[in-house]
């Protein structure tokens, strides 16, 4: 594919992404919000804000300006925060191409609406542009992608011509796509996996074990499932890349913001302390206040996202969340 590519988001995902497509040659524009940031890498190839140590092509030029980082663009990846995704797509609308193909990264539900990326898209851009919108998700750090190692994702689209597109487009030598078709398990998929790892980082923080870790993320992934399949995805999905690989990485991975926030709760920390203290965005934060309120929506039972909901926003010690959270009433497994 030839023409501009331009990355919205500046944070490490974003820029491993436009590191991948530049290094296949492809001219890439990264927005970044931070006009320093912007500096540092046109000047010193680095992003040293979100991705420090890692040398970063020529082909990729910085901007905060967002109309000049997505004019002239065949391809717009924007790879915001679910919290401000809303806004920057409100902002490139009227400087995009009829033509364009966007790629979303965001992951997470956004709290006011109840709404997945791909619904936010729906709302704000033309139809024929937001049905061949394409949505990457997956077990995907961004160090690990950075440095090239081998990585598999699928790439979803309600289009199929798209999604061979993209998948072409992301495919690499050591980053492998996969096409799929449910945006909406895929997006499901990479927003509740993230509450999950912060159960996870929760259990293990508070020193319980590889049997309670390995519980959680089943019952977990059964959560995820139960929950997905009541909004109309379809629950195979979630044996997928986007769903148990992603859920498997996040919750286990010691480069998991959100596995770290949870680690830290469950030493004892408060949670206004730990966000306070990180420069990127742990998503399942807000996705777990969003999650519950779906859940309650479509009268969805989902016993780990409200004892994970419990500690972060009722002020519940982890002790005692989880201490109920066991002494449920016993039921079959399936």
């Amino acid at each position: 594919m030839n023409g501009k590519v331009s990355v919205i988001g500046g944070g490490a995902w974003g820029t491993a992404v436009a590191l991948l497509l530049a290094d296949k040659g492809l001219a890439v524009s990264l927005w970044a919000y931070e006009a320093e940031l912007c500096d540092d890498i046109n000047l010193k190839r680095e992003n040293t804000l979100f991705l420090p140590g890692v040398s970063l092509s020529p082909n990729i030029t910085a901007t905060n300006n967002l109309k000049e980082g997505v004019s002239g663009a065949s391809t717009v990846i924007l790879a915001s925060p679910s919290h401000v995704l809303r806004g920057v797509v409100e902002r490139i609308k009227e400087h995009i191409d009829p033509q364009v193909n966007i790629v979303c990264l965001t992951k997470g539900i956004e709290l006011d609406t109840l709404k997945l990326p791909s619904q936010i898209l729906d709302d704000i851009l033309p139809a024929d542009i937001s049905r061949r919108s394409a949505y990457l998700s997956g077990p995907t750090f961004a160090k690990e992608v950075a440095r090239k190692l081998p990585t598999a994702a699928t790439i979803a689209s309600k289009d199929e011509d798209a999604a061979h597109k993209m998948q072409h487009l992301f495919n690499t030598d050591y980053f492998r796509t996969y096409r799929h078709s449910d945006v909406l398990g895929v997006e499901l998929g990479g927003a509740l996996k993230n509450v999950i790892a912060i159960g996870a980082g929760i259990s293990d923080g508070m020193g319980n074990g590889h049997n309670a870790l390995s519980s959680l993320i089943t019952r977990g992934l059964a959560e995820m499932i139960r929950f997905g399949t009541a909004l109309g995805a379809d629950p195979v999905t979630f044996t997928g890349l986007s769903g148990m690989g992603d859920l498997v990485l996040t919750c286990t991975g010691d480069l998991s913001r959100n596995r770290t926030v949870g680690m830290r709760l469950g030493k004892g920390e408060t949670l206004d302390n730990i966000i306070g203290e990180m420069k990127m965005v742990a998503e399942g934060v807000k996705t777990t206040k969003s999650a519950m309120a779906l859940s309650k929506k479509y009268d969805v039972e989902l016993p780990i996202i409200g004892t994970i909901y419990s500690i972060l926003y009722d002020g519940q010690s982890p002790k005692e969340a989880i201490r109920q959270l066991m002494r449920r009433g016993l039921k079959e497994e399936f």
